[in-house]
């Protein structure tokens, strides 16, 4: 009996140390911040493209197009741009950054990537009403850039 106390002493204090070096690691370092201040909000119509149908693989930013990447098209938005596009028919969204143009039929105001679609529910359907939020850095998280 006392050779077992004797090894659960030790134990017992190790586990001890290891949980206060992760609260101290973890009180160093801060989560990212995942804020974004809405810039402008647009309503119309979503399509989406994959490479199958975009006649390349690269797109207008020069970047090699994914069809599962969180990635879309608009006509005039900067390239680079974060915008959180939502299918107005289920609530689900997702942030998605421009890095092509289009879309080019009367009506749409943005493409997004097979993926993107897939995951907000319009795949099979291919067109849905959508609200597009122009997103940008909060100020705080602009100066810690």
């Amino acid at each position: 009996m006392m050779n077992r106390t004797l090894l659960f002493i030790p134990l017992a204090a190790s586990l001890m140390m290891c949980s206060c070096a992760l609260q101290a690691n973890t009180a160093k370092h801060k989560a990212p911040r995942t804020d974004w201040q809405v810039k402008s909000v647009h309503h119309g119509k979503a399509s989406w493209y994959g490479i199958r149908c975009n006649g390349g693989t690269h797109t207008a930013s020069g970047e090699t197009l994914c069809n599962h990447a969180a990635t879309a098209a608009h006509k005039t938005l900067p390239m680079g741009t974060k915008v959180r596009v939502t299918n107005l028919d289920n609530g689900k969204s997702e942030v998605v950054k421009i890095n092509d143009r289009g879309p080019y039929i009367h009506g749409r105001i943005i493409d997004v990537t097979e993926g993107v679609a897939k995951r907000i529910g319009f795949y099979k359907r291919g067109i849905v009403r959508v609200k597009v939020e122009v997103l940008e850095k909060n100020e705080e998280e602009q100066a810690e850039s």
